[in-house]
């Protein structure tokens, strides 16, 4: 659980948790028709793997500095980690977003299963164009024709009728197929089982069979967020509304429709219908411009937060050690030492800090601090703290990220251009080992380069220094 990608990945799925969740109110804010809001929720389903994706190449080590074009967004993401001496809430996100790499695991069996039910599902909609089905009536096959040439589908779509299905359905995106219930070409009036067609014809012009398999794949990479679900669900729904937009703008009866809608609901198993009424019975009434009661539009925001503040719970309960934990109390009740200890041990020269303990006075350390940051400059003080952060993310090996070698060498010389990772070892040498580059390091020199080995096979790393056979600096 202690190799980088493993990191990254846990550190992707937390920042997630906010991310997902910052998508969802954009789109819940925004107030449009169905055709506009479907096309909202498709650009919304889509950014989330997207940020997903960008957050795992910012937080992986090897790439922290070859994708500049992320450094603004590799802030945001770190802001909510910045350190301060007069809070422990920092140490308790950090340890909330280590923790995460414990998820990992069952993130992946989660995402397996997902891809299993959405294989399974498209194993079953193929098994239904081959047997239970049978060519629809010529009559109703030249009908579909005449109706696809109305909407401008080019394509020819394959007309069905089944033993299995209570609902006519359309599946395939290069070869089209509609599957109409055997029942329904005798069951229905002609102009009904039209409407039916023109639906399901709707879909085929608006490509939702192919939408509908991307978005199943970002359901299942993404399970885990309620925020994912919601969208989804609005996806679903507005695809339908604006099916039946179509339906009548080519000259639908709304009451006749709705009656036959209302005839495929009531012609569905129980157990098919969901708690509310169904999509069915929702569609019924906004196609008669009925009211429909209030839903609670909160709700998947609700499930985020309390899915987010149960990880931040857990991680501190049980992934906080007994030391680390004293060490953070410790802190918080002397800021002054904290800050001179841990906040600018690396930075702060021997005279500011001699100068710095012969302080007495809080306001005469608080003039002090101010002092200090205001010498380097504010830019610089935000960038010292991202590093710290950052290391305490990456680095921790049972102490904080920061006391570690690979921490100090981070906040001092800041992300570095190329990393050689190699966290199983060589061919001939089983030992870990990393080597860093930094092309450039200010008072140092040129081709600087970092090389960490886990000697004593304990998680540690370890360093010493010589001189580099080709003019640069070699940090062993």
């Amino acid at each position: 659980m202690n190799s980088p990608l493993i990191k990254a990945l846990g550190a992707t799925l937390f920042h997630f948790l906010w991310e997902g969740l910052a998508i969802a109110l954009l789109f819940a804010s925004c107030r449009a028709k169905p055709a506009a809001r479907y096309r909202l929720a498709c650009v919304a389903m889509f950014a989330m793997p997207a940020v997903f994706f960008a957050t795992f190449l910012i937080l992986l080590p090897e790439n922290a500095s070859r994708f500049p074009v992320f450094t603004g967004f590799a802030a945001l993401t770190e802001a909510a980690t910045l350190p301060s001496t007069h809070t422990g809430a920092v140490s308790v996100l950090e340890r909330a977003q280590a923790a995460m790499r414990w998820f990992v695991p069952f993130w992946l069996a989660g995402m397996a299963l997902f891809c299993l039910r959405n294989l399974l599902g498209w194993t079953a909609a193929q098994r239904l164009r081959r047997s239970g089905s049978t060519p629809a009536p010529a009559f109703w096959q030249h009908r579909l024709s005449r109706l696809a040439e109305s909407l401008g589908i080019t394509t020819a779509v394959t007309l069905l009728a089944s033993r299995r299905l209570d609902v006519p359905v359309m599946a395939g995106v290069l070869r089209p197929v509609v599957l109409v219930p055997a029942s329904l070409f005798t069951g229905l009036p002609a102009e009904q089982l039209e409407y039916l067609l023109l639906h399901e014809l709707a879909h085929i012009r608006r490509f939702d069979y192919a939408v509908n398999l991307a978005q199943r794949a970002i359901e299942s990479l993404l399970f885990y967020h309620p925020a994912v679900w919601w969208i989804s669900g609005v996806l679903r729904e507005e695809r339908e509304h604006c099916c039946d937009d179509i339906v009548l703008a080519h000259g639908a009866n709304p009451k006749a429709y709705a009656i036959t809608l209302a005839s495929l609901e009531s012609a569905r198993p129980r157990l098919a219908l969901a708690a509310n009424g169904g999509s069915l019975a929702a569609r019924v009434r906004r196609i008669l411009k009925s009211p429909e009661s209030p839903r609670v539009a909160g709700a998947p925001f609700l499930s985020a937060a309390l899915l987010a503040l149960t990880l931040v719970v857990a991680s501190v309960v049980f992934h906080a050690p007994a030391p680390l934990a004293a060490q953070t109390t410790a802190s918080a009740a002397n800021p002054y030492e904290k800050w001179l200890t841990e906040d600018v041990v690396y930075i702060i020269t021997a005279e500011e800090r001699r100068r710095f303990l012969e302080l007495q006075a809080n306001e005469e350390k608080d003039m002090f601090i101010r002092q200090f940051w205001q010498r380097r400059g504010a830019a610089f003080r935000d960038e010292h703290y991202r590093r710290i952060a950052r290391a305490n993310a990456r680095y921790a090996e049972g102490i904080p990220g920061w006391k570690t070698d690979r921490g100090r060498i981070y906040i001092t010389y800041g992300p570095p251009d190329e990393i050689d990772s190699h966290p199983s070892g060589s061919a001939q040498d089983s030992t870990p080992w990393e080597e860093w580059l930094y092309r450039h390091i200010e008072g140092v020199g040129n081709n600087v380069k970092i090389d960490y080995r886990d000697t004593e096979h304990n998680g540690r790393f370890h360093m010493t220094m010589d001189p580099h056979p080709q003019g640069g600096l070699l940090v062993k």
